[in-house]
């Protein structure tokens, strides 16, 4: 996150819209997290709005929850946050305890290891985006099954922008992208 492009105090991102619009999530202190910008998650739940009642959402990739949260907040039934790092993840736990909710998961676990899991509810709805400068779509994409998503389920793709584009696979298609100067981001739908 660029501090002088962001209107957002340091250390702290907004929800948008929803339930929770215009309430704060604390970023650690000291953290590397790197929120989705508000302009593109703006841009995001737009795309998203008619998906969002009713579905079951995974951030795999929970860092802040910004992603997850924002999805409950505008109507999703559940959302599962995963995310591996303690500190971060203790964050996270007082975010939500702050929007005093109960349609909120946690898993403290790497988000490889939670999809070789198989988790026995199917997702509507999966946020990707994972750290930059890491190969970890490029490892994640090819796990998720026909068994880890819900018929016509949704997929959020971020990447760097200058990062090379990942291969999709059979039944995955692009219905909108966007980016920024340092971002690319896309909604996938499933033909599942």
């Amino acid at each position: 996150m660029n501090p002088k492009a962001s209107t957002e105090p340091p250390g702290r991102i907004r929800i948008i819209g929803g339930e929770w619009r215009r309430r704060w999530l604390t970023i650690p202190s000291g953290s590397l997290l790197r929120p989705t910008a508000d302009r593109v998650r703006e841009t995001l739940f737009n795309w998203l709005g008619p998906y969002l009642p009713g579905s079951y959402c995974l951030d795999l990739f929970a860092g802040t929850g910004a992603l997850g949260l924002e999805a409950v907040s505008r109507g999703a039934e559940r959302a599962v946050l995963v995310e591996n790092h303690p500190r971060i993840m203790q964050q996270l736990k007082a975010n939500v305890s702050n929007l005093k909710t109960d349609r909120v998961e946690f898993v403290e676990l790497d988000a490889c290891c939670f999809i070789a899991a198989s988790p026995s509810r199917r997702f509507d709805l999966v946020f990707l985006d994972p750290p930059f400068g890491t190969t970890l779509l490029t490892t994640v994409v090819p796990m998720i099954t026909r068994a880890f998503l819900a018929p016509s389920a949704l997929i959020y793709l971020e990447s760097e922008r200058e990062a090379p584009r990942i291969a999709l696979p059979d039944g995955w298609r692009i219905m909108r992208e966007g980016e920024t100067r340092q971002t690319r981001y896309c909604l996938i739908e499933t033909d599942i």
